[in-house]
């Protein structure tokens, strides 16, 4: 390839606005963010998706009354949403997972959690090979598991740890201490530490990743967020008076806990990172890491059973010729 030569202009050209139309459309498309909780029955996660998003979204459908019965597996819960600010659309699917660690044997409760993220993959890849290709095609792909982690204020269960393997390697996995009201500032200092040691004890990845390819301020930011890993958060749809405002807050033993404030809990800068920072990265990250892996894997394995059937007929065939070739 030649080499690239920065030529200067000797008038207005025009292409400057290329920004303004590729703008123009994507505002008129709108963007698609797909969003999967995990975590046990009373963590919060549908509160703390409708705090996030300012707008109820979801209904619990986890046990109201600990006399319900458990569910006896692990449940798949979408719904879809179309949300707007400032003229920007936002096509949220959301996917809950009732009955997700709810049994006294909760061994392989996560299959039907990764079955899911793999089916969207595998959708995903029938309508990209299909020879009629949609213009746009419709994505379901996970671009964020949220993981809840319960505030016991001790370490991982065992069975977070297992589970949170098994997705890391499907998804974009952000975990939240769900509830950290119930701890002090000083239990959850420790427990976030005991958290991100275990993390590394059993080298488990968490958003965002680590890449060459990043600028310093990019890493700067990427650093900044891992610090705060995982996320101490509150989520509340009730409002209260706070300092003369109105500001979305949660009653606990110690009275009313402010969840936009950043001494409270860590929920703003959650938001700010899902929201303001890393969306856009979120969803690259789940079309060039994880997407990406998963369609090599699945191309690999049809050309390999390609392969295969066409040794397996051309054995065939030699078997059905060979008394007659005489």
């Amino acid at each position: 390839m030649a080499a690239t030569v920065a030529t200067p202009l000797n008038g207005y050209v025009g292409f400057d606005s290329i920004t303004q139309q590729i703008e123009r459309k994507l505002l008129k498309r709108g963007f698609q963010f797909n969003i999967i909780l995990v975590g046990q029955t009373g963590l919060g996660k549908s509160t703390l998706i409708n705090t996030l998003f300012a707008s109820h979204l979801i209904d619990s459908k986890g046990r109201t009354n600990p006399a319900e019965p458990a569910r006896s597996t692990t449940e798949i819960d979408a719904v879809s949403h179309v949300i707007e600010e400032n003229g920007v659309k936002l096509r949220l699917n959301l996917v809950d997972t009732p009955g997700y660690g709810d049994l006294i044997n909760n061994e392989r409760c996560w299959d039907p959690i990764i079955k899911y993220i793999k089916d969207q993959h595998s959708a995903y890849l029938r309508r990209e090979l299909t020879a009629t290709r949609e213009k746009f095609i419709q994505d379901t792909r996970i671009h964020c598991c949220l993981f809840f982690i319960a505030p016991t204020g001790h370490q991982l269960k065992q069975l977070d740890i297992q589970v949170l393997r098994k997705l890391s390697d499907v998804v974009n996995v952000v975990p939240v201490i769900a509830k950290s009201d119930s701890l002090t500032l000083e239990e959850r200092a420790a427990f976030k530490r005991r958290i991100k040691e275990e993390f590394q004890l059993h080298g488990l990845k968490m958003f965002p990743y680590d890449s060459e390819e990043l600028e310093d301020d990019e890493r700067a930011l990427n650093d900044a967020i891992t610090n705060l890993i995982p996320f101490a958060v509150v989520g509340s749809e009730t409002t209260a008076n706070i300092g003369g405002r109105q500001v979305q807050a949660r009653k606990n033993k110690w009275g009313l806990i402010n969840v936009e404030d950043e001494k409270h809990c860590e929920f703003m800068y959650l938001r700010k990172f899902l929201t303001k920072t890393h969306l856009q990265d979120l969803i690259e990250s789940t079309s060039h890491i994880h997407y990406e892996s998963f369609r090599a894997k699945q191309l690999l394995a049809l050309k390999e059973q390609s392969a295969a059937m066409s040794q397996h007929t051309g054995a065939q065939q030699r078997n059905v010729s060979g008394p007659y070739s005489r």
